[in-house]
């Protein structure tokens, strides 16, 4: 589902310029679980944007879906965010004077979806995190593990073909982190394709692909596999 090949990215720092990516290469299959680790400044991040269609490689090439994004146009970029990829992030980037439906039907109205079926798919997302209960609600009167549970149900109400997390544990507590870790593991295997940056190895171990990278280089690729409820990485050949 995505082929990344040769991928380069750097920026300008004045004096010199960073290699946030260097020569990347990594195919990821449909109904992966994978989370991206590496040390600050590592390209993790980078690599993630990229993937999200939120920023352009220098050189390389990113197919998704057997479609070259790698030089489209912005608004282009912009079509595929919308209907390719669903986002959470860390500080949950919802909108304070919007409720919770009102912030899962966000993506929809960018979508030219109908009020009914917006309120109807909405509703769907939210029941697959369990917080029908709160839709009336403002971010600001829910807890930040409640907060999360809306940022998943928004990504996943345009049935994206890929999740990107970024750091989605990151301002929780032990009990949300797991509720919230529970609920993408749920959703892979339902079918959702998953890509998670985390700097926790605990958190990565919910997933069943662990890719580290150190220097914009990607230095160890491994499987996440189960034993009597364990999680143990295993590495691959690299």
């Amino acid at each position: 589902m995505i082929e990344i090949k040769n991928l380069t990215k750097k920026y300008n720092m004045g004096d010199y310029d960073f290699l946030a990516l260097d020569n990347v290469n990594i195919n990821i299959d449909k109904k992966e679980f994978t989370a991206i680790m590496g040390p600050s400044g590592s390209g993790k991040s980078t690599l993630m944007n990229i993937l999200g269609c939120l920023d352009r490689p220098d050189s390389g090439s990113y197919i998704l879906n057997n479609k070259d994004v790698s030089n489209l146009s912005d608004d282009e970029l912009a079509y595929i965010r919308n209907k390719e990829v669903g986002f959470v992030f860390q500080s949950f980037n919802l909108l304070p004077r919007m409720n919770v439906l009102e912030n899962v039907e966000l993506p929809m109205i960018y979508s030219g979806v109908s009020k009914k079926e917006r309120r109807d798919k909405a509703l769907e997302a939210l029941d697959k995190v369990g917080l029908t209960n709160r839709i009336h609600h403002k971010p600001n009167e829910i807890s930040g593990g409640q907060r999360q549970r809306v940022a998943i149900a928004r990504a996943i109400v345009n049935k994206p073909s890929v999740i990107m997390a970024d750091e989605p544990t990151g301002n929780l507590d032990s009990k949300s982190s797991l509720d919230i870790m529970t609920i993408f593991r749920g959703l892979n295997e339902e079918g959702a394709t998953i890509i998670m940056v985390t700097h926790e190895l605990e958190i990565a171990q919910y997933g069943k692909r662990i890719v580290k990278v150190k220097d914009g280089k990607i230095v160890s690729d491994g499987k996440v596999e189960s034993r009597r409820g364990d999680f143990h990485e295993v590495d691959r050949k690299f």
